[in-house]
């Protein structure tokens, strides 16, 4: 049997330019009613760019909402209604100063399902050319290299903490091993 929640309600108690938050009223399976509080976002898409070296492309940028610098795959948010493969291309030019001649998809990860709608798209890049970087006005970031063995070490460490960028290393990795990419 499949589970379940129905919405009986939904009030609208913030918009900004990122995201929206609901407070929404639910039907639970068992009759019941219960609150949920959910973050709407457009979702995102992100890059794991790998040149001829086997080195894959990482940005640093620090993240306000929780005061550090992550290490993170060149990413940004899907514009409304934008197809999630041109965004990921956009943000790799727009980021990192690249575009590639063969992509693969590599599915997507839903970050915090417990609060929030954001979908994040993932895919992998190769065959790269240097491009303009544009970042936006408001964006600061270094881009850097490492081998991509390195970029699954430092996930496993820990030190690489960022959920789309963990999922990205860790499906081009096994892609790698298994000669599909």
């Amino acid at each position: 049997m499949a589970h379940f929640e129905k919405q009986l309600s939904s009030d609208t108690i913030f918009t900004g330019r990122v995201i929206s938050v609901t407070l929404d009223t639910v039907e639970l399976e068992n009759g019941n009613i219960g609150r949920r509080e959910v973050v709407h976002h457009h979702g995102g898409a992100g890059v794991a760019a790998l040149n001829a070296q086997g080195e894959i492309y990482l940005v640093r940028q620090y993240r306000y909402a929780l005061d550090r610098e992550l290490i993170e795959i060149p990413a940004g948010k899907l514009e409304p209604g934008e197809d999630p493969f041109e965004t990921a291309k956009r943000e790799l030019g727009e980021e990192a100063g690249l575009t590639a001649a063969a992509y693969r998809d590599l599915g997507y990860i839903i970050p915090t399902c417990g609060y929030c709608s954001e979908i994040i798209y993932l895919y992998a890049a190769k065959e790269l050319s240097p491009v303009n970087q544009h970042l936006d006005p408001d964006e600061f970031l270094s881009v850097f290299t490492m081998p991509l063995e390195e970029a699954v070490r430092l996930v496993l460490s820990g030190e690489i903490t960022d959920s789309k960028t963990v999922a990205a290393i860790l499906k081009v990795k096994a892609l790698r091993d298994a000669g599909e990419f």
